[in-house]
């Protein structure tokens, strides 16, 4: 009998996660208005709590590999490190800052929501 491989395992995770994102994108194409559009966006990116987001737990994700990424580099140069360390940056400041503006246009009295 052989075991799921740590790769099965990630697919699967990965497989789940893509379900759960894809039943997001079918909510947005229904009728949606402005408020109820802004709710959802700060479920992708809560400015107070970052890591709560989704945008957060995908910047951890890549802050994992990251470090799992310089612990095998041969010369610690950063070279395999450092893009997945970018990433996971232009994640919480590009990706969740625009996320965050946008949220704001659409529902500015619901910050305190």
């Amino acid at each position: 009998m052989t075991g799921r491989t740590r790769l099965d395992r990630v697919r699967a995770s990965l497989g789940i996660a893509k379900l759960a994102l894809q039943q997001t994108e079918d909510e947005l194409t229904a009728d949606i208005g402005a408020k109820e559009l802004a709710e959802i966006l700060r479920e992708l990116h809560h400015e107070d709590r970052r890591q709560d987001g989704v945008f957060g737990s995908l910047a951890q994700l890549l802050t994992a590999a990251t470090q799992a990424a310089g612990r095998i580099e041969p010369d610690r140069d950063g070279e395999m490190s450092c893009p997945l360390h970018e990433a996971a940056a232009l994640i919480t400041e590009n990706a969740g800052l625009q996320t965050y503006y946008a949220t704001r246009a659409l529902d500015p009295q619901g910050e305190s929501a």
